[in-house]
């Protein structure tokens, strides 16, 4: 803020010599007015002297004219250099007192009208928080500078969840759906909120915003992982294992998150083989569907393709909707690769492999990391879900 004041106070200056310039020039005029009339005073009193002299005969006739032409040049010369004179004048006190009132009036418009507190609030922010409570205090301010911010309410709901204060978040992230709009990932946010604010008590309101979401966006991570947890708490393991298996698609490898949300789903498994939890789905990985498939990459594509692009490996149905049913994520670097593709490995819990009579095993390439598009592809003839043997794969045609 001091570089601030300081760029305002020189601006301040450079308006006050606008005012005070012309009371100095006018003081200037001032004097030459009153040396003019000093000169002329001193014509008078000198052609009198010679009028005096000529009466006493002391000069001619001759004598007094040149006089008075030499006490006449004089005279203008004296005066051949000053200013005319001004017609009208503001005065001396009106430039002054606004000189005074300028400054004090730009001050309390500003103060009134401005925007300090979002210029300090910039220059804070140009640094980097000491603790996360100072981060959660410099968006509190933002917010409350800019209440229509939708991107400062987010990170505000973030920061409180991270502080664990998720009733906070929720109303942060509510605040944000009215700004920005019902985007999925706010959505996500928000039901997470919710759901941790209400003692991870699941609700019909929070089901019917993760639904929402993804409904919008059948990838949306935080609702996938929510309804996992959810899922997981209420005894439903197969359920909490059918979301994490799709939220677990779409994580990168090498993501921090992956290793303990594979730690989830092996502990739901163990739950569902030792016979625990609540029957909600119709069938399990013992009793349903289950692909095997070899897949490969042509040699005509190992120059074409990097070691860390990711290799999607799903099947869908046959007759059906395009959606993948089951799908493993893996890396160029790991092919070639077997992998199998069972009922726990599903998108969504009523659209598994067991569903459908026919399925198509698919492996695409995608360098941006997402399943729906991608560079190459490998795809198979339709074949039977009960099929034991094992199938193969070549990734060898540009992605259409």
């Amino acid at each position: 803020m001091t570089d601030f004041w300081l760029a305002s106070g020189l601006l301040l200056l450079v308006a006050l010599s606008f005012l005070l310039i012309p009371v100095l020039r006018g003081r200037r005029a001032q004097q030459e007015e009153d040396r003019t009339a000093l000169n002329v005073a001193l014509y008078q009193e000198r052609v009198a002297e010679l009028q005096a002299q000529g009466e006493e005969g002391v000069l001619n006739a001759d004598q007094l004219a040149r006089g008075r032409d030499e006490a006449a040049r004089e005279l203008l010369a004296d005066t051949d250099n000053a200013e005319p004179t001004r017609s009208a004048r503001l005065g001396k006190a009106l430039p002054l007192v606004a000189a005074f009132l300028v400054p004090l009036m730009a001050v309390g418009l500003y103060l009134h009208f401005g925007s300090s507190d979002k210029v300090e609030l910039a220059q804070e922010f140009a640094q980097a928080p000491q603790s996360l409570d100072e981060m959660t205090s410099r968006l509190e301010r933002a917010v409350a500078a800019q209440p229509e911010n939708a991107e400062g309410l987010y990170f505000l709901g973030r920061a409180y969840m991270a502080q664990e204060r998720p009733a906070d978040a929720a109303k942060a992230f509510e605040r944000a759906v009215g700004v920005a709009g019902r985007q999925p990932e706010l959505l996500g946010q928000w039901a997470q909120a919710l759901y941790f604010a209400n003692n991870k008590q699941w609700t019909p309101q929070f089901q019917a915003i993760t639904d929402e979401a993804l409904k919008a966006d059948p990838n949306e991570v935080t609702s996938l992982g929510l309804l996992g947890i959810a899922a997981f708490e209420g005894e439903r393991y197969q359920e909490a294992v059918d979301y994490w298996n799709r939220l677990l698609v779409q994580l990168p490898e090498g993501d921090a998150s992956r290793t303990a949300l594979l730690g989830g789903i092996d502990k739901a498994k163990e739950k569902l083989a030792a016979g625990e939890g609540k029957a909600s789905a119709p069938a399990t990985t013992a009793s349903g569907a289950k692909l095997t498939v070899r897949v490969e990459l042509a040699a005509a594509l190992k120059d074409k393709v990097k070691p860390d692009d990711t290799v999607f490996i799903f099947a869908r149905a046959a007759s059906g909707p395009p959606m993948p049913l089951a799908a493993k994520r893996v890396t160029v670097a790991q092919l070639p690769i077997e992998v199998e593709l069972s009922d726990s490995d599903a998108m969504m819990p009523n659209m598994k492999l067991s569903s459908f009579a026919e399925v198509q095993l698919v492996a695409r390439i995608s360098r941006s990391g997402q399943p729906t598009k991608g560079e190459w592809i490998g795809s198979g003839s339709p074949l039977a879900t009960s099929t034991e043997a094992p199938q193969h794969l070549t990734i060898d045609s540009p992605d259409p």
